[in-house]
């Protein structure tokens, strides 16, 4: 599993024109599923972002979580991540979850957010989206978790 990771000082998801979530400051979470992925590879992820360490703390330095800080996490689903590009001029996608595996992780991701942190907003699998953020820095990491079976 992968995902991409901006700090935002406010981020939102439009559908249609429609807000369909929106944060302050927190994380916006690209998230793609590859082939092979499980529940627990997507709970071992949550558990990354939940406690990585790239928010200010008083002296400035790279030392409090989203947790610490009380931001908020937009999920946002982004099966082109996974895009090969080493040939041709066309990414391939080959590299993502199929859309029934990456709908039911990215489902599960979400539920088990939801459980774990008090400010979880998401855009809709596979629609159409918008998505604005101010980029906070900017900071953007990269971030991948593989499955050990």
């Amino acid at each position: 599993m992968m995902s991409l990771l901006q700090r935002v000082s406010e981020a939102r998801v439009e559908i249609a024109g429609d807000t369909a979530g929106a944060i302050g400051a927190g994380l916006l979470v690209l998230l793609c599923a590859e082939p092979g992925d499980t529940e627990a590879v997507g709970e071992k992820m949550l558990a990354k972002i939940l406690k990585l360490r790239i928010f200010g703390d008083e002296a400035g330095k790279m030392n409090r979580s989203v947790q610490d800080m009380g931001g908020g996490l937009l999920i946002v689903s982004q099966f082109t991540l996974a895009a090969d590009t080493r040939s041709g001029n066309r990414p391939g996608f080959t590299g993502a979850a199929p859309p029934a595996l990456g709908e039911a992780l990215y489902d599960a991701f979400v539920r088990a957010a939801r459980a774990q942190h008090p400010l979880v907003q998401t855009g809709r699998f596979g629609a159409d989206m918008k998505v604005h953020l101010v980029n906070d820095g900017p900071v953007t990491i990269p971030l991948r978790i593989a499955n050990q079976a």
